[in-house]
């Protein structure tokens, strides 16, 4: 009887991390019906009151996902100013025109749907879940003793790839980790690194000779970061790379930046569904030019403090970003890339050192995809260090011992994503007034992701699965 409710507590533990949540619910069920008085029993129930509020939260990304597209379908994108965007939609038919409703010029529902089937799912270098690395191509390196402004040199490069590699164990993906200076291109720095590190790396070739973008083609352990879409309108600048790159056929790596109330709602749902819409609109543009092509989902959202400024020390930032992984990983299975595991501070290494690790031991305990900026970033991006990035390396293995022997009697933890009905309304009304700033939606949610961050650190109160590990929840308890 033992062995047979150890059975059942493990088949359901592996249909939640699957995202089975009703199949793992009729498991727990049965073991509470059949073993009762079982030790097991007990855990089953606790799991039984998490799994409605997973099938809740996984309901939310299933609308945010919905409406995502009808963002796409019913308001659409601000594009008749970008010829070559309109020239490109026009001629593979995708614009509905016998919409009048539409701010915007909208994309019709069967094409979206038929070039979002053709995105592939499957990463043919995928790292795998909770994978941390380098990125944000911070304009600064910070050196030692020095407080100078400037890029990095060939020789830092080649320092910096060499320190990499020796860190391979624990570095999942190594994106362009700092700026290079006038003396040095892209696309050496992408040589150099190409020497260096076997694993998956990103750079980004919106900077680079026409003749140079070719070198990522066909090469799976890279991926071409490039972006399209702010404010649901282009940017002017990055159209041509961004045509440039989908018809070389890169891996790209779709990055969306948008900042709650800034350039997007004030909520965390309502900042989801506009990022999620403007990726979804860059896999259209790319599957209408190169059908097939691999393209990752880089919804990298972005929260600001009281203050106005966006502050990587905050909280939200890694909650909110784990919760776009899970609409990614739960929902549409897109390859994903988040951020995380960065610090605002810059002149206290112990303490970024410890922010950085507080961070990602947030996102790995709620579970994400791959990471970047989790390594050697600082002062909410604008610096790379090399001493930091030693220095969290050596703090993420030992972060992985504890939770290997943690999690495995731990199942998936809700996120209590907090809902909000007007979505829609206020993504329009953003739209339409040209700034969150001065919509209604954002003036009622002004406390949104404090409300959301005081929900989970009650629940964490309650029920603390990792009583061993802190992270930015736990610390505030």
């Amino acid at each position: 009887m033992s062995e047979k409710a150890q059975e059942l507590f493990a088949a359901a533990l592996e249909q939640e991390r699957d995202i089975r949540f009703e199949a793992a619910q009729k498991t727990y069920q049965e073991l509470v019906e059949h073993f009762p008085a079982h030790e097991l029993a007990q855990q089953a129930r606790g799991r039984l009151e998490d799994l409605e509020h997973l099938q809740q939260e996984k309901a939310l990304y299933e609308r945010i996902d919905e409406n995502a597209k009808r963002v796409l379908t019913e308001i659409g994108m601000n594009i008749a100013e970008s010829q070559p965007l309109m020239d490109l939609l026009m001629e593979a038919d995708a614009i509905d025109f016998d919409n009048s409703t539409a701010l915007w010029v909208p994309l019709k529902r069967d094409y979206l749907e038929r070039c979002l089937e053709q995105v592939p799912r499957q990463m043919p270098l995928d790292p795998g879940p909770n994978t941390f690395g380098t990125g944000a191509t911070p304009p600064f390196l910070k050196r030692p003793d020095s407080d100078d402004l400037r890029a990095a040199e060939r020789e830092e490069y080649q320092e910096i790839v060499k320190v990499v590699a020796q860190n391979q164990d624990v570095v999942g993906i190594f994106s362009l980790p700092v700026a290079p200076s006038k003396r040095i291109t892209g696309h050496e720095v992408a040589q150099i690194m190409e020497a260096g590190f076997e694993g998956l790396k990103m750079t980004a070739t919106n900077k680079w000779a026409d003749d140079e973008v070719a070198f990522l083609k066909d090469k799976d352990d890279w991926v071409d970061g490039t972006s399209l879409i702010v404010g649901l309108s282009p940017m002017n600048t990055m159209v041509g790379p961004f045509i440039r790159s989908a018809r070389t056929g890169n891996n790209l790596l779709l990055l969306d930046l948008t900042i709650a109330g800034v350039t997007a709602p004030a909520t965390p749902e309502g900042l989801l569904t506009q990022i999620h819409a403007q990726v979804l609109f860059m896999m259209v543009v790319a599957q209408t030019i190169t059908p097939g092509i691999l393209c990752m989902h880089g919804g990298i959202p972005g929260v600001v403090e009281s203050g106005g400024d966006l502050s990587y020390s905050s909280p939200h930032q890694p909650l909110i970003n784990t919760a776009m992984a899970r609409l990614n990983t739960w929902i549409t299975k897109f390859p994903s890339a988040q951020s995380g595991g960065s610090t605002s501070l810059l002149d206290d290494m112990e303490l970024a050192v410890r922010e950085s690790q507080l961070s990602r031991n947030t996102m790995r305990k709620y579970g994400t995809h791959i990471v970047r900026h989790a390594f050697g970033a600082m002062a909410s991006l604008n610096f790379f260090s090399l001493e930091k990035f030693v220095a969290d390396c050596e703090h993420e293995r030992q972060a992985l011992a504890k939770f290997r022997q943690a999690s495995a009697q731990v199942g998936v933890l809700p996120m209590y994503l907090p809902q909000d009905h007007e979505v829609m309304e206020g993504i329009r009304e953003i739209a339409e007034k040209g700034n969150p700033r001065n919509a209604d939606h954002t003036l009622r949610n002004v406390e949104a992701f404090d409300d959301w961050e005081r929900a989970i650190i009650e629940a964490t109160r309650q029920k603390n699965p990792y009583p061993d590990i802190e992270d930015t929840v736990t610390i505030k308890l």
